[in-house]
């Protein structure tokens, strides 16, 4: 059987990892399982997974399973409501609205 081998840059696999893992909440794999998963060779899998927990993206259980640092929901800013002009207005006016007005 002829195989023939696709050389992939560091960055592209980094990125899909990386992109696997915020695809998927929960996900924990092995290291074994990641190579199968990504079907990557032994060294360049611990290279990525290794590079991955120096970030600070994945972290290594105990039990030897990678999983996301903080596995949930991307931390985001929190929005805050602002004045636009300090005037009140009712919510039954048309200027509450800001709805554009015809000519």
């Amino acid at each position: 059987m002829n195989e023939s081998l696709t050389v992939v840059p560091r960055d592209q696999i980094l990125r899909r990892v990386r992109g696997e893992y915020l695809e998927m909440p929960g996900l924990r794999l092995t290291r074994a399982q990641a190579q199968r998963l990504w079907g990557l060779d032994p060294q360049i899998c611990a290279e990525i997974l290794d590079a991955l927990t120096a970030d600070g993206f994945l972290c290594r259980r105990d039990d030897g399973m990678y999983a996301r640092l903080t596995d949930g929901s991307v931390p985001f800013t929190a929005l805050r409501m602002a004045k636009a002009d300090g005037v009140r207005h009712s919510a039954a006016s048309p200027r509450a609205w800001n709805w554009p007005r015809g000519q």
